[in-house]
């Protein structure tokens, strides 16, 4: 590496060896003075490369060991969205995503009062299974109401989009405005634990229920995701002031 290369560069070589599988999660990072030698760079860029890893969920300190290479992290839906905008996939290159299910259900205790309708209401579910690098991250299941069904029968296919939520609201006429996402733990079903390839007895899973509205209020998207406990979810929210 030449003496010019800052911290974006180097953030972006250790990036792409975890992304590619290179590193592994619990493999140690080179220590600051290892990789000083490898870039022949100052203390302080070394730091602030290792900095923008830890504040991506792809790294994290560990005592006595020093920088390990954090769990599999799932990315929220804005990063998907500004991915999916700026590539045409929501996925990452080292991301697959597998359809498991596709058909109508009647919307449940957690999904009806989100779709604002009543509880029994027929609504079409897609179910995935999305991994990184051949190894499941988050089993995520979508719900649609019938508005959105009527403009994208593609939905009911079992064959992956690209981008459901973005098809919708363009057949719709309506741009994405907000998403809400709630969080919470509990048990995984049997079922997940197959598809997570999660073998202990009681697995502690993350759940995260996400309700996207379109600009003029409805509702285009209900999805509930999970992932094993350990799986980082990440956020990255700008706290700087909107001008």
């Amino acid at each position: 590496m030449p003496e010019t290369t800052g911290y974006t560069e180097i953030a972006a070589h250790f990036r792409r060896l975890i992304r590619d599988g290179t590193l592994r999660p619990g493999d140690t990072m080179p220590s600051y003075e290892e990789a000083k030698r490898q870039f022949g760079v100052a203390h302080t860029t070394v730091h602030r490369a290792y900095r923008v890893l830890k504040m991506e969920g792809l790294t994290l300190p560990k005592p006595g060991v020093g920088t390990v290479v954090a769990a599999p992290a799932s990315n929220n839906i804005g990063t998907r969205v500004a991915l999916h905008a700026a590539t045409g996939s929501a996925l990452e290159s080292s991301e697959s995503s597998r359809v498991l299910e596709v058909g109508t259900v009647g919307a449940d205790a957690l999904v009806a009062p989100r779709l604002d309708v009543p509880p029994g209401t027929p609504v079409q579910v897609r179910r995935r299974l999305v991994s990184r690098n051949g190894a499941p991250v988050h089993l995520s299941s979508s719900y649609y109401p019938a508005y959105v069904i009527a403009v994208t029968p593609e939905l009911q296919e079992p064959v992956s989009t690209g981008g459901s939520r973005e098809l919708a609201a363009s057949r719709l006429g309506v741009a994405q405005d907000q998403v809400l996402e709630e969080v919470t733990s509990r048990h995984a079903t049997t079922s997940e634990k197959e598809a997570l390839g999660l073998t202990a007895a009681e697995v502690v899973v993350t759940q995260v229920v996400r309700t996207v509205t379109l600009e003029d209020g409805r509702v285009v998207e209900v999805a509930v995701k999970v992932a094993e406990g350990s799986t980082i979810l990440r956020w990255t929210t700008s706290l700087r002031p909107q001008e």
